[in-house]
């Protein structure tokens, strides 16, 4: 039985893609600063990684992968503290990532999205 990919999820796999390429490219650029101090390298190091990490997690919400649906949240969860964090000190235009990552959290419950990660009991339409 094939499953609909829900279009929302798509959405989100493409923007961990475009992030995940941006981690890479970034963290190449960090790492070759690694000449100069030690910091440039562990930071590059550290975004390429994140980057890989992005691109895997995609691949898994286009794939459908239970685990996908639940590091996603995770990740989302995580965001919305930091831009608590980062509103907390001043930085008002973190209200944007906080109803972005709402949404995202609201979407990742809807049931068909969770019925195509298997999280549910609702057949796939």
């Amino acid at each position: 039985m094939e499953r609909n990919r829900p279009i929302g999820i798509t959405i989100i796999a493409i923007l961990m893609i475009i992030s995940g390429i941006l981690f890479i490219i970034g963290g190449i650029g960090l790492t070759a600063l690694g000449i100069i101090s030690l910091a440039f390298l562990a930071g590059g190091i550290g975004s390429i990684i994140l980057g890989i990490a992005s691109l895997v997690v995609a691949w898994g919400l286009l794939k459908g992968a239970g685990w996908a649906w639940i590091i996603t949240l995770i990740i989302t969860i995580i965001s919305i503290i930091v831009n608590i964090a980062s509103l907390a000190g001043g930085n008002t235009a973190n209200i944007i990532g906080i109803i972005i990552n709402g949404i995202i959290i609201y979407y990742l419950y809807r049931p068909n999205v969770k019925a195509y990660f298997g999280r549910s009991r609702t057949p796939m339409v």
